[in-house]
């Protein structure tokens, strides 16, 4: 794989597919090699044979899969798209893959230039647990209501302070985000909530399945969604859902930047998000 001559910097957009399973979120930290960041950054400098940092688009937690973390680098080794996808999928875990890659624009970046983020969560519904789904879906032996999910979670679409539904280890400046969507979708038993924000807080999207899940089984009735966005208290809201239900479906950019489409939907969600949405 050669490098061309030509030493002046470019920015490369890529798009990183991964299983979240076994690290502890995307994030380095300092003397933490087991996070997802750090394998991507690994494998791209030894393509580029240089030392590449990465920026991503949202930082997912420990357990959090994604179907399109965005990301960007610059970089002075040349190489076509296809080589640096292939050259760096040859050293990356089979958990992690690249599935696309495209120098952009300078002014691109994969953080701040995103207009919204895309995530869903996946509750399988089942009087017994999967063993092979165990990493891929929450479980449930409950009953849930899809369609009183969706009401209740209508009641938070709009621009509101969710200090109620975030990490009370969250050290964003603000939590003022804008919901734009919010729907349930049931199908074969399984659970999928889809929702869209120009920004997330941490833990924002499982604690608002937290809540829908507690409201799906009648544990709380539909204005509790409302109740607890209201009372800006994290302590009023229900329990966090587990991380291996979620997914990051990725970041939406204008169309001025040329990508390859960036929101991607995981196989395993799609016959889902396919049927009516129920709210």
């Amino acid at each position: 794989m050669s490098t061309e001559a030509d030493p002046t910097p470019c920015r490369i957009a890529i798009s990183v597919e991964y299983d979240g399973s076994g690290y502890r979120g995307w994030q380095a930290q300092k003397h933490d090699s087991q996070v997802v960041q750090t394998e991507v950054e690994k494998a791209l400098s030894k393509v580029a044979d240089e030392p590449i940092k990465v920026v991503c688009s949202g930082r997912t937690d420990s357990g959090v899969h994604a179907s399109s973390q965005i990301c960007h680098f610059d970089t002075v080794a040349h190489r076509d798209p296809y080589n640096w996808v292939m050259g760096v999928n040859t050293q990356l875990p089979n958990d992690i893959s690249l599935s696309w890659a495209q120098q952009v624009d300078p002014e691109f970046h994969a953080r701040f230039s995103g207009r919204s983020r895309q995530y869903v969560y996946l509750i399988r519904q089942s009087p017994y647990r999967s063993a092979l789904l165990r990493n891929s879906m929450t479980f449930t032996h409950k009953r849930l209501d899809p369609e009183l999910m969706g009401e209740a979670g209508s009641s938070l679409l709009g621009t509101h302070d969710f200090n109620a539904y975030r990490s009370a280890q969250c050290q964003a400046k603000t939590s003022v985000r804008t919901l734009s969507h919010l729907s349930v979708h049931c199908h074969e038993g399984v659970i999928a909530v889809h929702v869209e924000a120009n920004g997330f807080l941490q833990n924002m999207v499982r604690n608002i399945v937290g809540v829908l899940t507690a409201i799906g089984s009648h544990e709380e009735p539909v204005i509790w969604a409302r109740q607890v966005l209201e009372s800006k208290d994290r302590t009023k809201g229900g329990v966090t859902a587990p991380p291996h239900g979620l997914y990051f479906l990725g970041p939406t950019y204008d169309d001025h930047f040329g990508l390859p489409k960036t929101v991607r939907i995981p196989q395993i969600a799609k016959d889902i998000l396919r049927s009516d949405p129920l709210q």
